[in-house]
């Protein structure tokens, strides 16, 4: 897999990705030329997003990663349209025959029997309650969840249920469910992330182009703490000479907006990943673009990215040891270590079995006709 690509090298305005790069299970070969064409005023239009509706066979999906506090993941939405250019999901598209590029963040996929679904697994007597993590391989409150409303139906099933939650975002959207929040939070049935990936705008505008601004991600940590909700703020990912110098201001920061708890997790490029971000670096640091590829690699073991377990979060080394040393020391300062809300401490005692399931798995939630579950 190549890291070069030879037509597009500027950023695109609102994209996080340069281009679409070839995906590691795509059956056709593409490959851009120059046929002589002047096409400077098409390519610099930055690619509209397509959301197509999925009708989805399952809906949780499991895992048993030791280096994650949940081991059961729903995600409304294939791709996501904040583009980070980080986001270790990006690979999946690859699976759909698309471009973990550009496609990632333009060409969506939206579960709409989803709420049905989870539905359908929370009535099972198959289904022994355990808290559920809402938005991992994708951002639950990306900007068309404003209109399509998924996450929303999803949380209304959960409070009917009392089902254990947790939710990971970048979108100040999910302050439009604090009611539904709120009242979980009483239960201890709720636990909530932002990510925060740096204080400094115009880096999070080419890094993450679609997502809420860092100062708008802080005021959604104070509203959340305000209703009661637990929030943590997640300093992810943690890119050498690009972010890194921001930890301990982050950490101040969400302290000071009421952050309960608060995790940090070094840049990871599984897969296309590495490409992509490398594209990126050249694009918009190229004066540093090699240093923080050297630097990777040295948490690394030399490699651009490790996935055993243990390891892929943190790096190891002497400058995955410093970084680990200074959040230790940031929280302390900060008092976040006093803090601590655990994802594991969430209560799992008062959950309910839903009264009414779909008549059939395959059916939209928000209109299909219901039946009574008699067992």
């Amino acid at each position: 897999m190549t890291n070069e690509h030879p037509h597009r090298v500027r950023p695109i305005k609102g994209r996080g990705a340069l281009f679409n790069l070839q995906g590691r299970f795509e059956h056709q070969l593409r490959e851009d030329f120059d046929d002589g064409w002047d096409r400077e005023e098409e390519s610099a239009r930055p690619p509209d997003t397509h959301i197509t509706e999925e009708i989805a066979r399952s809906i949780l999906t499991r895992n048993q990663s030791p280096d994650l506090p949940f081991s059961v993941s729903l995600n409304p939405y294939r791709g996501c349209e904040h583009g980070c250019i980080y986001c270790f999901a990006r690979p999946t598209h690859s699976y759909l025959e698309l471009s973990p590029g550009l496609d990632f963040e333009t060409r969506l996929f939206a579960k709409i029997n989803a709420a049905g679904l989870l539905r359908c697994e929370l009535a099972s007597p198959s289904w022994v309650p355990e808290p559920i993590a809402v938005g991992v391989n994708t951002d639950a409150y990306q900007p068309c969840e404003r209109r399509l409303g998924i996450t929303r139906q999803i949380l209304e099933i959960m409070h009917e249920c009392n089902q254990p939650l947790g939710l990971i975002t970048k979108s100040s959207l999910i302050e439009r469910d604090i009611d539904l929040l709120a009242d979980m939070a009483r239960k201890h049935l709720v636990s909530t992330s932002i990510t925060i990936t740096t204080l400094d705008h115009d880096i999070s505008r080419t890094l993450e182009p679609r997502a809420a601004s860092p100062s708008r991600r802080l005021k959604t940590v104070q509203r959340l703490a305000e209703a009661g909700i637990p929030v943590s703020v997640n300093v992810a990912p943690v890119i050498p000479f690009v972010t890194d110098h921001d930890l301990e201001h982050i950490l101040q920061a969400a302290a000071d907006a009421g952050a309960s708890s608060a995790g940090y997790i070094v840049l990871r490029l599984p897969w296309e990943v590495s490409p992509l971000f490398q594209q990126w670096l050249a694009a918009h640091f190229p004066d540093r673009a090699q240093r923080v590829m050297g630097r990777i690699r040295d948490m690394r073991g030399g490699k651009d990215y490790q996935a055993d377990f243990g390891k892929r979060m943190r790096g190891e080394g002497i400058w995955a040891d410093l970084l680990r040393q200074r959040f230790k020391t940031a929280m302390r300062k900060t008092g976040l270590d006093q803090r601590q809300h655990d994802f594991g401490q969430l209560d799992c005692s008062f959950f309910r079995r839903p009264l009414f399931i779909p008549a059939g798995k395959d059916r939209i939630a928000s209109d299909a006709p219901q039946q009574l579950d008699m067992f």
